[in-house]
């Protein structure tokens, strides 16, 4: 069993800046890819950035330049560090994380219980 606990949503100003964590837990042997998925309401849920065990990151175009995906892998924690937040960022934030939970080449995705962003004045 894994789980991902998402942190650091919250409401903020046009402008403004948050910080969200996700921390994995539980039967994990290793983690492969992990990321942050957002998804606002009546939209389908969209890739917002995903990071590589080795650091490779990958952005939504919306978002670069502005948001920054990093990890510690020694936690098994993703971070997303939001800047010059817009009021279309607004959205439930999700993280996902490709688990192996045995010796076995077998990754699984897992998902946080998800996190609201609000972007208002």
């Amino acid at each position: 069993q894994v789980q991902l606990v998402e942190s650091g949503g919250g409401l903020v100003q046009p402008g403004g800046s948050l910080r969200l964590s996700c921390a994995a837990s539980g039967s994990i042997f290793s983690v492969n890819d992990m990321g942050w998925y957002r998804q606002a309401p009546g939209k389908q849920r969209d890739l917002v950035a995903r990071i590589t065990s080795g650091g490779a990151t990958t952005y939504a175009d919306s978002v670069k330049g502005r948001f920054t995906i990093s990890r510690d892998n020694a936690k098994n924690t993703v971070y997303l560090q939001m800047n010059v937040l817009k009021p279309e960022d607004t959205a439930v934030y999700y993280c996902n994380a490709d688990v192996r939970t045995s010796r076995a080449w077998i990754f699984n995705a897992y998902w946080g219980q998800g996190t609201q962003v609000t972007v208002s004045s």
